[in-house]
């Protein structure tokens, strides 16, 4: 592992996703061998860092506020049919990405359907129950096609 695996940007930003786990090992798993993701460090003193694709999901268990945040208490979900933000994963070939995840066993909610033309789009969920979507763009390119040349 070098410096350049790890989401700590020498210049500008950088942005990753942090997710409460109750069991982080679990949870690192399933990023790393169903999504196809690399765990690029794991510490028992520290979450453990696992990118897919060209973001960085860092996995945490939760726990009670720390000196610079001592109000916050840091849970997995409590009721995994309510959220307010969940990863979007945007891809360019779904159907491929359902046959390969299906494979290693990715659990989802629905098969590819299309969203009224614009898209292709299906979910997931982690161990911990949060939602992934995953999408292919379709129509919504032709609206963008349109934006541009106007």
């Amino acid at each position: 592992m070098s410096r350049s695996d790890l989401p700590f940007p020498d210049d500008g930003m950088l942005v990753t996703q942090l997710v409460v786990a109750a069991d982080a090992a679990e949870t690192s798993r399933f990023y790393s061998e169903k999504l196809g993701g690399e765990i690029v460090f794991e510490s028992p003193e520290a979450p453990t860092f696992v990118r897919v694709a060209n973001t960085w999901v860092i996995v945490a268990e939760g726990g009670t506020g720390t000196p610079d945040q001592p109000d916050v208490v840091l849970a997995p979900p409590i009721d995994v049919d309510r959220f307010d933000a969940f990863m979007n994963i945007r891809v360019s070939d779904i159907e491929g990405v359902y046959r390969d995840w299906s494979a290693r066993g990715v659990e989802f909610i629905t098969p590819p359907r299309d969203n009224h033309g614009y898209e292709m789009r299906c979910y997931v969920r982690d161990p911990d129950g949060r939602i992934i979507e995953v999408g292919q763009h379709t129509g919504m390119l032709d609206i963008f096609d349109q934006v541009d040349t106007d």
